[in-house]
């Protein structure tokens, strides 16, 4: 009987929205008895349990710290997890506080030296093309391309037959005047006993001593001409006018060569000594000036293109004897006597001038000078080994090492690597000072620790893959 009115209790149809509840509730709800709706509600909350309770379930199992001996391994866990914050919490700090590993250098005192350097081209004091100075028939070149010769060698020969046959009519002509005026010599000498006898006139004793000159004159002529003949016999053969190198040959024996020819026989360039033009700046050019009037010999030595390999040392001849206007700058000759033939005509190099040397300098190498937005600096090492910026006013620099004129003392140490890692007060270690075993039991004891944290992560994935 309470079966069949229950059921027809729950199969009670619903009544339309827009009829009133017979138990006088709002309208659009359906009249339900209370036990069906305390019904409803217990079994939601059953529901509710379950879920709660299996989501417990894989929450426990998935957990690192799940599984057999739950309470003590969650417990290892969560140890775990708090020693790995407080591990990179630790880190961090450590790593805030790092001491950095740099290299050091002491300010010194000596001589700094201030040079010049500026790019220089490789000059000769004589570049000779050497031309026929008459014409004729190249008969021999007595030169190889590229020997050294020394002035008055014999380079080449012209065919000298023409102008000897011509010297041998001159000397025919020559002696055929001095008869004329040997002959007129005496005759004069006659004319004047004959006048002084009254024998004869005056006017031919006079047209007598007139012919005697002219003959003079004829034989000073006759013997210019054998000078001219003797000097184109010589011009016939060609010689060295300066001691130096010869280049290539422009003209081979056999040719008719005159002193018109374009490119001569052979270019000599001298070698020794050779000079070095370069150019400095306007404004190095009184400090330049003072010490030349003052009768110092400034040296300059000269470099290879790469400005690493020394080739020659010299002295500075003589400057230019007015300033480029387009560039502002002055040429400059230095002599080098080249014994070593190092320097080559037409060749680049960097030269570099002395010009001054300043006593008791205090010196560092020049990396330790650094650049920022206040000028030059360097990082200076304490006592207790931290590092200080300190400004400083940089004097002459001479390749690595750099003088300073004001901020550093001789003796303090300052930062010639590493600098980059650097700033006010940050402390630091040279790698020198650690002794080795200081160094090895660091290292044993990180290398351990290593270990204990690879066996630490294997524990882990152990637990995770179960």
């Amino acid at each position: 009987m309470d079966e069949q009115q229950k059921h027809s209790e729950t199969t009670r149809p619903v009544p339309p929205a827009s009829q009133p509840s017979s138990s006088g509730g709002p309208a659009g709800i359906p009249n339900q008895p209370p036990g069906m709706v305390k019904r409803h509600r217990g079994r939601n909350i059953a529901l509710i349990i379950a879920a709660l309770v299996i989501l417990g379930v894989v929450l426990w199992r998935w957990h690192p710290w799940g599984g057999p001996g739950g309470g003590a391994s969650g417990a290892a866990g969560a140890s775990d997890a708090s020693g790995a914050r407080a591990g990179r919490a630790g880190r961090g700090g450590a790593m805030a506080n790092i001491s950095q590993p740099v290299h050091v250098a002491a300010a010194t005192q000596g001589e700094m030296p201030v040079v010049i350097t500026a790019l220089g081209t490789v000059t000769p004091l004589a570049n000779v093309t050497v031309l026929p100075q008459l014409s004729g028939v190249l008969q021999d070149v007595y030169f190889k391309e590229g020997q050294m010769v020394k002035k008055g060698d014999v380079l080449a020969q012209i065919d000298p037959r023409p102008y000897q046959i011509s010297l041998d009519n001159a000397q025919g002509t020559l002696a055929r005047d001095e008869a004329l005026l040997q002959t007129a010599r005496l005759d004069l000498k006659r004319y004047q006993t004959l006048l002084s006898q009254d024998s004869i006139a005056s006017q031919q004793v006079d047209t007598q001593a007139s012919l005697v000159r002219q003959y003079e004159g004829t034989v000073k002529s006759d013997k210019a001409n054998i000078d001219t003949f003797k000097l184109d016999l010589v011009y016939a053969r060609i010689t060295a006018p300066v001691s130096g190198r010869v280049g290539l040959r422009q003209v081979d024996p056999g040719n008719y060569v005159t002193p018109s020819l374009t490119n001569g026989l052979v270019v000599i360039t001298q070698l020794q000594p050779i000079s070095v033009i370069f150019t400095t700046s306007e404004d190095n050019l009184q400090q330049i000036i003072q010490q030349t009037q003052s009768g110092a010999k400034l040296s300059v030595t000269a470099y290879d293109r790469s400005n690493t390999t020394s080739l020659e040392g010299g002295m500075l001849e003589t400057l230019d004897n007015q300033i480029d206007t387009t560039t502002g700058t002055v040429k400059l000759r230095a002599i080098f006597q080249n014994s070593k033939n190092l320097l080559f005509p037409n060749q680049f190099v960097n030269t570099r001038l002395l010009v001054d040397t300043i006593k008791d300098a205090v010196i560092v190498p020049t990396p330790a000078v650094l650049n920022g937005s206040m000028g030059p600096f360097v990082y200076v090492v304490k006592a207790d080994n931290t590092v200080t910026v300190r400004p400083v006013k940089v004097g002459p620099v001479d390749g690595e090492r750099t003088s300073i004129q004001s901020g550093l003392t001789v003796g303090e140490r300052v930062v010639i690597d590493g600098s980059d890692r650097l700033k006010e007060g940050a402390k630091i270690t040279i790698p020198a000072d650690k002794p080795r075993g200081a160094s090895g039991a660091r290292g044993a004891a990180a290398a351990s620790g290593a270990s204990g944290a690879h066996a630490h992560h294997g524990k882990h994935a152990a637990q995770a893959s179960q």
